[in-house]
């Protein structure tokens, strides 16, 4: 069975630009996965201890046939392969893969938390999410609009097509 998957990518090291439009071009070689549509590349401020570089963000739409933990498995066997280290929490990374929705699933495994932490306090998720998916709705009934107009985009911004 094929289930929607939106995936958040951040980066802000290592050219974050060419991190994020690399790991959006490998998500088409995930096993039983298309990538659907993607957003444009945000410019954020980082979240996280201070000194940290921009980050580059943005939201890809995938159809996968993986179930939600081989699919996390999948994209961090990519972050890997972007050399991502795990150190300190909300710290500087070359490629940060996340799983945001999964269908219309909630998921609270201790590898895995669907629909993503803070999804809903997080303008990098939410304004690019909102350009690929208007009309989405989260599992608990939330639009995507209900939880932009919540939080402002602030000093995010677009940076490519």
């Amino acid at each position: 069975m094929s289930r929607l998957a939106f995936i958040g990518l951040g980066s802000n090291l290592d050219d974050p630009a060419h991190q994020v439009r690399t790991a959006l071009d490998e998500l088409k070689s995930l096993p039983d996965t298309t990538l659907t549509a993607t957003s444009r590349l945000y410019r954020s401020d980082p979240v996280g201890p201070p000194g940290q570089p921009d980050y580059i963000n943005a939201v890809a739409l995938l159809h996968t046939g993986l179930e939600a933990e081989a699919l996390l498995d999948a994209l961090q066997a990519l972050e890997a392969e972007h050399q991502r280290v795990r150190g300190e929490r909300w710290g500087p990374r070359t490629l940060d893969l996340d799983i945001l929705l999964y269908g219309n699933r909630v998921i609270s495994t201790p590898r895995l938390t669907v629909p993503h932490s803070h999804l809903d306090q997080r303008s990098f998720v939410l304004y690019p999410l909102r350009e690929i998916a208007p009309q989405l709705v989260l599992p608990d009934g939330r639009s995507i609009d209900a939880l932009c107009a919540r939080c402002p985009m602030g000093t995010l911004e677009p940076i490519g097509v």
